[in-house]
């Protein structure tokens, strides 16, 4: 498999940014089952996080090499104890990409109807509860002569 290029390793460290560790490497390190549970992991998400639970910087360099090493994955990032491995999955890249639905068409103006809306004529009823709503809302405030400026100091 070929390494990952600078822009898509770039691409899947922003993606693998809101994954949670799916699986944790415990303090007998790599075993078989979880190379099992990696794979299976792998098998179903593509990009996953692996948590190792070391403080051994060594261990962790040698733990994600052995991982993809053995899973024919690509190490993407390593952050403290925190490992994010992808392997592409050739059942998902066969697939093809769901095509987003399609907009609604505009809808049509009515060949009689102008953009604006005819006024029609209000019952003093209506007018009176008009004004009501309207007087609930603060009025503007009157224009004041100029704003006074503040007087110097001694400074």
């Amino acid at each position: 498999m070929p390494a990952l290029t600078a822009a898509r390793r770039s691409e899947l460290r922003a993606r693998a940014h809101a994954l949670s560790p799916v699986v944790m490497i415990g303090d007998k390190g790599l075993t078989d089952s979880v190379f099992a549970e990696v794979e299976r992991a792998l098998a179903a998400h593509e990009l996953i996080k692996v948590k190792a639970a070391t403080d051994d910087r060594e261990a962790r360099v040698a733990w994600m090499a052995g991982l993809c090493e053995r899973l024919g994955a690509q190490p993407v990032q390593s952050i403290g104890k925190i490992l994010v491995i992808w392997r592409e999955n050739p059942e998902k890249a066969k697939a093809p990409a769901a095509k987003p639905a399609p907009k609604p068409a505009p809808k049509k103006k009515k060949a009689g109807a102008s953009s604006r809306q005819k006024k029609k004529h209000r019952t003093a009823e209506e007018l009176i509860r008009i004004e009501r709503l309207r007087s609930r809302t603060p009025s503007p405030r009157p224009e004041s002569e100029l704003p006074r400026r503040r007087p110097r100091t001694s400074r």
